[in-house]
């Protein structure tokens, strides 16, 4: 008997009986289904931590006492904010021990982005001549310093380079736009100089309607990379002792706030994944062990037509790999429909970064999927094809009358 009747004679089982059939496919793809979406979450919103925190580029954010949690918020949800602090605590930051470079950024919340688009558009100004978060990507990409009213904006923003988009009365160019990062503070920031940024305060006194109030002595908050061999969270300590009326706040802190609601999510998500897997098994093997009890006969006769134990043994795992097989790539397309229909409204409530994987990686992750789905028909069918090879033929036949 040849592999491509064994295949033959498996899928018309699975049609004679395909109620139960389907019921044994909704539970694989239920299972893949679950646990793909939820692995490509997860997995998406660690990539979005790993590469906002290596944008950030700061080891301690400065930030003025009362607006930490303001601060929080508009770097990991990107909220558009607005506080200030004087410009002296910058050369007190300088001077705590540890500090290997310190450099200021103003952070400006505008009353609207343009007629036309509904955009949380949030205003970062940094100062290019101590900057080490944005300065580098200009170097690298377009190769010059941000002169007069040029910008830079997060992949988020809909614009484009040559575009021109203005704030409080102030017209400014488009030269360039970042890459993702799944981190609205970069994705959705237009990032300009602080001479910039202090000029469009001066004009919008009489070029807006609704000008903004910013003085010169004015920053937002202080970058900090520490020296070698200190660790930040020691330096904010320093930082906290020594400059009065400040919030300083280690990057890993910062981001650890996430880290641990990713940890619990993730918790409960492998708990839920893994009590349907079991649940999956036992139904998927019991339902097998059902089948071979029905089919006594039938497998009695096979055997008496000289089948052998192996081909006996081969239908119901082919029975169980079709089934799997099928239902995995159903768990696949509908888990990955779930997740883009439901993705926003999540992210929006748990206001957490988000950003997909490397192609590499999705790859890799959709033949694990796969595998684990056919793994789970075989595992569940393995001891129900082992009664049912061992079956004496006229047994079997006898007891299936």
């Amino acid at each position: 008997m040849s592999r491509l009747n064994i295949t033959s004679l498996a899928v018309k089982n699975l049609r004679r009986k395909i109620v139960r059939s389907l019921l044994l496919f909704l539970s694989v793809t239920v299972v893949t289904g679950t646990l793909f979406s939820a692995t490509i979450f997860i997995s998406s919103m660690q990539n979005a931590l790993k590469i906002g925190t290596y944008r950030l580029g700061a080891d301690v954010l400065v930030v003025p006492e009362k607006y930490a949690a303001d601060a929080r918020s508009a770097l990991l949800a990107g909220e558009p904010t607005s506080f200030y602090m004087n410009r002296d605590i910058l050369e007190k930051v300088k001077s705590v021990g540890g500090v290997k470079k310190a450099s200021p950024q103003l952070f400006i919340k505008p009353t609207s982005f343009t007629c036309c688009y509904n955009v949380n558009a949030f205003l970062v100004a940094f100062d290019p001549t101590s900057d080490f978060t944005i300065t580098p990507w200009l170097e690298k990409n377009l190769k010059k310093p941000l002169s007069g009213n040029e910008v830079i904006t997060g992949r988020g923003m809909p614009v484009m380079a040559g575009d021109q988009i203005s704030f409080f009365g102030t017209l400014f160019k488009v030269v360039g736009t970042m890459e993702p990062t799944g981190i609205k503070f970069f994705d959705q920031s237009i990032f300009m100089t602080m001479d910039a940024a202090y000029k469009m305060a001066e004009d919008s006194k009489t070029k807006s309607m609704q000008p903004i109030s910013l003085s010169k002595d004015e920053i937002s908050t202080v970058l900090v990379r520490v020296e070698e061999g200190i660790a930040p969270d020691r330096v904010a300590i320093r930082i906290e002792h020594d400059v009065d009326g400040v919030r300083a706040m280690a990057s890993d802190e910062v981001i650890s706030t996430v880290r641990k609601q990713l940890m619990g999510l993730l918790k409960g998500i492998l708990i839920i994944s893994a009590l349907l897997w079991i649940l999956s098994l036992l139904m998927m093997g019991f339902v097998f062990y059902m089948i071979v009890n029905e089919r006594q006969r039938e497998l009695g006769l096979l055997r008496s037509m000289g089948a052998r134990k192996k081909h006996v043994f081969g239908l119901i795992i082919t029975e169980a790999v079709i089934i799997s097989g099928l239902g995995g790539i159903a768990g696949l397309i509908s888990g990955s429909a779930i997740l883009m229909i439901f993705k926003d409204a999540i992210l929006q409530h748990l206001k957490l970064p988000y950003l997909l994987p490397q192609m590499t990686f999705l790859v890799e992750l959709v033949l694990g999927a796969v595998i684990f789905s056919l793994l789970t028909g075989i595992l569940s069918s393995l001891f129900p094809a082992v009664l049912a090879s061992n079956m004496e033929p006229y047994e079997a036949i006898r007891k299936g009358e």
